[in-house]
């Protein structure tokens, strides 16, 4: 878990992309217990029904799993859901702007191409 939470955005959506991120990097695996609401709730000092909050949109997007009594868990395709949704999301706030940047300026599509190159190089 995070050290902090911060005022950026909302409490839920950083446990839950706290989750995610966990996830993807292979911190958890599938079939693994996520903490529970009531461990993010005592370690961030914050309303159990805020991370229930989180954990809830996670379970909603099958990435987790209840078992009930004994906690959420990952599920097997998780992973490769988050990647997927990432990229999408990637293209959509990253890919597309840039592209639209780089018609303004009249840069070309191989210039764009050596321009992300170089970011490589440095």
């Amino acid at each position: 878990m995070k050290p902090k939470l911060d005022e950026s955005k909302p409490i839920f959506l950083q446990i839950k992309e706290q989750l995610e991120d966990s996830i993807i990097t292979g911190a958890l695996n599938p079939g693994e217990r996520v903490p529970s609401t009531n461990e993010f709730a005592s370690y961030y000092k914050i309303n159990p029904a805020t991370a229930a909050k989180g954990i809830n949109e996670l379970v909603d997007e099958s990435i987790l799993y209840k078992r009930r009594g004994v906690g959420m868990f990952v599920t097997d395709d998780a992973k490769q859901l988050l990647i997927d949704k990432r990229k999408q999301s990637f293209y959509k706030n990253y890919v597309l702007p840039l592209k639209s940047e780089a018609k303004k300026l009249h840069i070309s599509q191989s210039e764009l191409e050596k321009m992300v190159e170089r970011l490589d190089e440095e």
